[in-house]
């Protein structure tokens, strides 16, 4: 026969379940947040303090590494390059990959759904070779479509497969409601379905931004200075003989707030977007 129980020993065990999960919370918090504070403080560090061990936290800042990056111009011209290529990718991917989810979702296309997750998973480098030999003869390497184009080539198969599960979730008898009263098929998506999968399209979209504002390896081969981003820009820091750890610090402080700032923004969307495909998917 189980026992009960008494009040005060689950009041205990609660409690203790609590203190668990603070304790858990707080390790993972600092272990992904340790790199990001070194990061910045090391912004404010001469290269002599980042490389001296002794010195941690408890140090004299300098603006020296800030000015010398903004002075240097490459960075900010780097940033407005990111900031172009990621905010007309993502647009151009979530205009041809939301009404493709949808349908994909709606009408069970379960074979266009493998092909998708065929293209989610084949690795982009084996790719590059022939990409840069068909956009060299077209004359596009170096210029700002072919960034586009090849990190659509990510971004569209990342919003669908996002968007699929939204539209699936969603109860199709308002579409159908909608198309009895003369609404078309793709008026019930424009009109019902997508601004119900709001959260999901800013989730995916920001996803796709994040991915294209860090992308390094299509901007390493199809950039060129001047169509460079912010990954190139950093890699510049780095040298055959030295690294400009103070320069690289305070150049990727600077390329981490614009990321932050549009997850803070889009935070409502983007925890709203993550719970409704968890329980959708």
């Amino acid at each position: 026969m189980s026992a009960t129980l008494s009040p005060s020993r689950a009041r205990r065990g609660r409690r203790l379940g609590s203190w668990l999960r603070g304790t858990a919370i707080t390790v993972v918090t600092l272990v992904f947040a340790l790199p990001v504070v070194w990061m910045f403080a090391a912004a404010f560090k001469t290269n002599v303090q980042v490389t001296d061990p002794s010195v941690g936290l408890w140090f004299t800042p300098t603006l020296d590494n800030f000015r010398a990056v903004v002075e240097a111009g490459q960075i900010v011209r780097s940033m407005g390059n990111s900031l172009l290529v990621g905010v007309v990718s993502t647009a151009l991917s979530a205009v041809i990959a939301v009404p493709a989810a949808w349908a994909v979702g709606r009408f069970s296309m379960h074979r266009t759904g493998s092909v998708i997750l065929v293209a989610r998973i084949v690795p982009a480098i084996s790719l590059l070779v022939p990409w840069y030999y068909l956009f060299a003869r077209m004359g596009l390497v170096g210029s700002y479509t072919v960034l586009v184009l090849s990190h659509m080539f990510v971004s569209v198969p990342l919003i669908m497969w996002i968007m699929i599960s939204f539209f699936a979730g969603l109860p199709v008898e308002l579409e159908e409601a909608a198309r009895t009263d003369g609404l078309s098929a793709f008026g019930a998506f424009w009109r019902i379905s997508l601004p119900l999968a709001a959260p999901g399209t800013a989730t995916a979209s920001l996803l796709a931004f994040v991915f294209s504002w860090n992308n390094f390896m299509f901007a390493l081969v199809f950039s060129d200075d001047r169509t460079q981003t912010v990954p190139v820009t950093l890699f510049n820091f780095i040298s055959y003989a030295s690294t400009d750890w103070g320069g690289l610090m305070a150049a990727a402080a600077l390329i981490t707030v614009p990321v932050v700032l549009a997850a803070l923004l889009g935070q409502k969307y983007l925890v709203a977007g993550l719970t409704s495909g968890a329980s959708k998917g």
